[in-house]
């Protein structure tokens, strides 16, 4: 049996790891997120079972584990250099006049790249496997964060055939745009501070202690360069040049930027570099300008390094993004929460090639702080933000009838008067019946991080509503194909793929069913955090507001905002009729061994650090035999295992009575859960 597991465990890992390379690097996907779901809940399941099955580069281990206490540091093998910059064309030719120099004019090609404005990484592999990730840091010596980079899909886990025993490659992480507005949707309807830009975001997403934090944003790389310790002695040079070599490196499974390309002249690097100039706001990615690289790998290696630069490289950076503009009006918009949002109406300006009308302007608090007044001329800046956002007024400039912002006291929508939570830095519309509100919540519900219906964008949600066709988010699910072909501009084939992918997200995740449904200060991050703690929607629903402030990172006002969502009738009639429309409702159900639930009915809570294996393996067994795990201490709980270090758990556990394991009694007690520990300690 455990060889037949063995066997089957590596043709999963194989079958999965060709999947992501096909999904998140070639973005040519065979199958369905269904068909992958069930490959990926087998291979847990024999690894639950068997965890001597588990591997480093198990696609299983892409999510997070337990936060760690502090990054070590790293020292690179070659040194991650900076780059000199380039401003315009006269700074980029007498580069190239000077390089040129110093090879004593000898001809060769340059690749061209999108300098993406992520965070540089360096990522080593042993025997084709991914053993450690560590960021720039100073340059020679960077931080160990392996743990979260194993979360980011597009870094393979293990490399395809051809692959030498060790290998060191370069890369940018970086936050995709749809993922920062995604967040800061978030932090909109919070009221939280907006995050600046992706760069600084996902930066700060890498770098968190809790690789469960990076696994729920989406991260991407795009690897750019061999490290410089393995560029001299590649494939026993084989590989002349930095453009083979990239091509190597995508052949071997890594994600190579395709707008990557290679030039014989200067006229065509600035051809290059200027379409970029114009349509870099449609990639879906911050880039803010271009690297010029010499190809030649002996060429690289002779130019050499001065100071911390290399001298056969050089970004030639994009354009300033700021603008002066008068500002015409402060208008509002109402959030799916009933958030009021402010945001700029200005006379046109063109920022950077693009002509800007609208920009954000966060909360009233804000636009008092920073003095806006309806009238100033205000700077407008884009740089490294995806929306526009006023940075402040000319004071210089301000007219004496400017006008100073007061926040209209009715919804501008449907009229109702706005409240403002003492503990709050918003405004909102108390009426959940209000249409605006409903329209941003129904397009939140179906987007790529909830339900993903795709077909169904802002256009569509706004026609169901206003023809009476969606009148909850229930109301998806009685769509009809006849009454959709009754829209205007609806064709067959829209409507049946609008179809299909309603009856797919019905089998989405409970925590992306909880993001969905806009339950305020429940992002992406609390709803994983509530689905670790909880079974199912009718769980979390009976919970008490005390029970779920228990839940490490999830605190009294949240809490206070979930429990009383699920007070409110309607939003439980909403429940009920997905409900009976088939939306699942439940955790994603886990693999057990069905032969031996002794553990059936016993609730656990694992904390500390375990010496002989980690606390996912140790709740995985548990969650084999059919027990259940929880992350906080209650009267509910059966059994607290605790490692080294266990904290206030333990120190909760004997406050309610609770039994103890150490790890020895744990494992004890696995081998025969018919028993029944006594009192172990810790």
């Amino acid at each position: 049996m455990a060889q037949a597991a063995a066997k089957r465990a590596e043709e999963l890992r194989r079958e999965l790891n060709a999947h992501n390379h096909r999904y998140y690097v070639l973005d040519d996907p065979v199958i369905s997120d269904a068909q992958y779901d069930l490959l990926i809940q087998e291979l847990r399941g024999l690894e639950s079972q068997y965890p001597e099955l588990l591997t480093p580069d198990s696609p299983t281990q892409r999510v997070g584990g337990a936060a760690a206490d502090g990054f070590t540091q790293v020292e690179h093998s070659a040194p991650m250099l900076s780059l000199g910059n380039a401003f315009n064309r006269g700074d980029l030719e007498n580069w190239l006049r000077r390089t040129k120099g110093l090879v004593d004019d000898a001809d060769f090609d340059l690749v061209c790249e999108l300098k993406i404005d992520g965070l540089a990484v360096n990522l080593t592999y042993e025997n084709g496997v991914f053993v450690q990730g560590a960021t720039r840091g100073d340059g020679t010596i960077g931080e160990d964060v392996t743990q979260n980079l194993r979360t980011i899909k597009s870094i393979p886990l293990s490399l395809l055939e051809g692959a030498p025993a060790r290998l060191e490659v370069r890369g940018e992480v970086y936050l995709p745009i749809s993922e920062f507005l995604r967040l800061n949707e978030e932090r909109t309807e919070t009221g939280e501070q907006l995050y600046r830009n992706p760069r600084n975001t996902g930066a700060g997403s890498l770098r968190n202690l809790d690789p469960k934090v990076t696994a729920s944003r989406n991260m991407q790389i795009w690897v750019y360069s061999l490290s410089g310790a393995a560029a001299s002695v590649l494939v026993d040079g084989q590989i002349t040049g930095h453009w083979e070599a990239l091509e190597w490196l995508k052949s071997l499974g890594f994600r190579i930027n395709p707008h990557n390309k290679i030039c014989r002249t200067i006229d065509e690097v600035i051809d290059y570099y200027d379409s970029w100039v114009e349509t870099r706001h449609d990639l879906p990615y911050e880039a803010d300008g271009v690297v010029v690289k010499v190809s030649s790998l002996a060429l690289q290696e002779e130019l050499g390094v001065v100071g911390r630069e290399p001298r056969w490289a050089i970004a030639y950076k994009f354009p300033a993004e700021q603008a002066v503009t008068r500002l015409l009006e402060i208008g509002i918009n109402v959030g799916r929460t009933g958030s009021l949002n402010p945001y700029a109406l200005l006379e046109p300006v063109i920022v950077s090639g693009v002509t800007v009308q609208h920009a954000s302007l966060h909360n009233e608090e804000d636009i008092h702080r920073k003095d806006i007044r309806v009238g100033d001329m205000v700077t407008v800046e884009r740089a490294g933000d995806v929306i526009p956002h006023v940075i402040g007024p000319v004071l210089s400039e301000r007219p004496k009838n400017s006008i100073i912002f007061q926040m209209p006291s009715h919804c501008p929508v449907c009229s109702t008067g706005i409240v403002k939570p003492a503990d709050e830095a918003m405004h909102r519309c108390p009426n959940t019946s209000c249409p605006a509100q409903f329209f941003e919540l129904l397009k939140h519900f179906v987007s790529k991080g909830a339900t993903d219906i795709d077909g169904l964008g802002e256009r569509w949600c706004q026609i169901l509503i206003d023809q009476g066709m969606v009148t909850d988010l229930a109301g998806l699910y009685t769509l009809k194909k006849d009454g959709l072909l009754q829209l205007d501009r609806m064709g067959d084939k829209l409507a049946t793929r609008i179809l299909a992918n309603i009856e797919l997200s019905k089998q989405k995740s409970l925590p992306r069913l909880l993001f969905g449904l806009g339950i305020i200060h429940v992002g992406s991050e609390v709803a994983e955090l509530l689905t670790q703690a909880y079974d199912s929607i009718d769980e979390i629903a009976a919970a008490t507001e005390e029970e779920l402030a228990e839940i490490p990172g999830i605190g009294p006002k949240i809490a206070a905002s979930i429990a009383s969502y699920f007070q409110v009738d309607s939003n439980l009639s909403v429940i009920e009729k997905l409900r009976t429309a088939g939306v699942n409702l439940k955790q994603e159900p886990r693999q057990i061994n069905t032969g031996d639930l002794s553990l059936a009915g016993k609730t656990f809570v694992v904390t500390g650090t375990l010496s002989g294996l980690s606390r996912g393996e140790a709740e995985s067994q548990i969650k084999a035999l059919g027990g259940k795990v929880t992350s906080s201490v209650t009267k509910n709980t059966d059994y607290v295992v605790v490692g080294e270090s266990p904290g206030s758990k333990l120190a909760s556990a004997e406050r309610l009575g609770t039994k103890v394991l150490n790890e020895e009694a744990f494992a004890e007690f696995l081998a025969n859960p018919l028993s029944d520990p006594g009192e172990t300690g810790s």
